[in-house]
Protein backbone atom coordinates (compact mmCIF):
# COMPACT_ATOMS: atom_id res chain seq x y z
CA UNK A 1 0.00 0.00 0.00
CA UNK A 2 1.58 3.16 -1.57
CA UNK A 3 0.91 7.06 -0.83
CA UNK A 4 1.18 7.78 -4.54
CA UNK A 5 1.28 11.82 -3.88
CA UNK A 6 4.38 11.35 -0.64
CA UNK A 7 5.40 7.54 -2.12
CA UNK A 8 5.34 6.53 1.80
CA UNK A 9 4.93 3.07 2.50
CA UNK A 10 2.95 1.10 5.30
CA UNK A 11 5.46 -0.58 7.56
CA UNK A 12 8.27 2.08 5.87
CA UNK A 13 11.07 3.27 8.44
CA UNK A 14 11.24 7.13 9.25
CA UNK A 15 13.40 9.43 11.41
CA UNK A 16 11.74 12.18 12.86
CA UNK A 17 13.25 15.13 12.19
CA UNK A 18 11.05 17.95 14.06
CA UNK A 19 8.88 17.80 17.12
CA UNK A 20 9.33 16.39 20.80
CA UNK A 21 10.31 12.99 18.82
CA UNK A 22 13.15 14.69 16.27
CA UNK A 23 15.78 11.86 16.39
CA UNK A 24 13.57 9.06 16.81
CA UNK A 25 12.97 6.33 14.73
CA UNK A 26 9.07 4.99 14.05
CA UNK A 27 7.14 3.08 11.26
CA UNK A 28 4.62 4.31 9.53
CA UNK A 29 1.33 2.78 10.51
CA UNK A 30 -1.67 4.45 8.37
CA UNK A 31 -2.47 6.84 6.32
CA UNK A 32 -4.21 9.72 6.75
CA UNK A 33 -4.16 11.82 3.73
CA UNK A 34 -1.68 13.52 1.72
CA UNK A 35 0.50 15.47 3.98
CA UNK A 36 0.23 13.05 7.53
CA UNK A 37 0.39 9.63 8.51
CA UNK A 38 0.17 7.80 11.50
CA UNK A 39 3.69 6.61 13.07
CA UNK A 40 4.56 4.62 16.25
CA UNK A 41 7.54 2.79 17.65
CA UNK A 42 5.38 -0.16 20.14
CA UNK A 43 7.21 2.01 23.32
CA UNK A 44 6.81 5.47 23.79
CA UNK A 45 4.48 5.45 20.70
CA UNK A 46 2.03 2.69 21.08
CA UNK A 47 -0.22 1.24 17.96
CA UNK A 48 -3.57 2.14 20.66
CA UNK A 49 -2.40 6.02 20.70
CA UNK A 50 0.28 6.83 17.59
CA UNK A 51 1.54 9.91 16.62
CA UNK A 52 0.56 12.32 14.17
CA UNK A 53 2.95 13.43 11.88
CA UNK A 54 3.31 16.08 8.76
CA UNK A 55 5.23 13.81 5.66
CA UNK A 56 7.48 17.07 5.56
CA UNK A 57 9.17 16.72 9.54
CA UNK A 58 10.01 13.11 8.59
CA UNK A 59 13.13 11.35 6.92
CA UNK A 60 11.78 8.99 4.77
CA UNK A 61 14.12 5.56 5.28
CA UNK A 62 14.49 3.01 2.39
CA UNK A 63 13.66 -0.12 4.38
CA UNK A 64 10.15 -1.54 4.64
CA UNK A 65 9.58 -3.66 7.75
CA UNK A 66 7.69 -6.82 5.40
CA UNK A 67 6.14 -8.31 9.06
CA UNK A 68 4.77 -5.03 9.79
CA UNK A 69 3.73 -4.60 6.51
CA UNK A 70 1.97 -7.79 5.83
CA UNK A 71 0.79 -7.93 9.73
CA UNK A 72 -1.49 -4.24 8.95
CA UNK A 73 -2.66 -5.72 5.32
CA UNK A 74 -3.86 -9.02 6.23
CA UNK A 75 -5.40 -8.07 9.56
CA UNK A 76 -5.72 -4.52 10.13
CA UNK A 77 -3.37 -4.00 12.89
CA UNK A 78 0.04 -4.83 14.62
CA UNK A 79 1.03 -5.73 18.08
CA UNK A 80 3.42 -3.36 20.24
CA UNK A 81 5.92 -6.23 20.49
CA UNK A 82 6.25 -6.65 16.51
CA UNK A 83 6.92 -3.02 16.33
CA UNK A 84 9.75 -3.41 18.83
CA UNK A 85 10.92 -6.55 16.98
CA UNK A 86 11.16 -4.60 13.55
CA UNK A 87 12.83 -1.60 14.92
CA UNK A 88 15.44 -3.59 16.94
CA UNK A 89 16.02 -5.70 13.72
CA UNK A 90 16.65 -2.73 11.54
CA UNK A 91 19.48 -0.66 14.07
CA UNK A 92 21.43 -4.00 14.57
CA UNK A 93 21.39 -4.17 10.71
CA UNK A 94 20.91 -0.93 9.21
CA UNK A 95 22.15 1.49 11.64
CA UNK A 96 25.99 1.38 12.52
CA UNK A 97 27.85 4.38 14.43
CA UNK A 98 31.52 4.32 14.34
CA UNK A 99 32.95 6.59 17.08
CA UNK A 100 36.18 8.22 17.36
CA UNK A 101 37.19 7.70 13.82
CA UNK A 102 36.17 10.88 12.38
CA UNK A 103 38.44 13.49 14.47
CA UNK A 104 41.40 11.48 15.85
CA UNK A 105 41.31 12.96 19.06
CA UNK A 106 40.79 16.82 17.58
CA UNK A 107 37.67 18.26 19.00
CA UNK A 108 34.98 19.26 16.96
CA UNK A 109 33.12 22.89 16.52
CA UNK A 110 29.90 22.52 16.15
Amino acid sequence: MIDPVSGAHIGRFVLVKKGRDAGQIAIIIEHINDSFVFIADGDKRSVDIPKQKNMNHLLLCSYVSPEVRDSILQTGRVTNGKLRYALNKFRSEYLTEEKGDDFNGERRCN
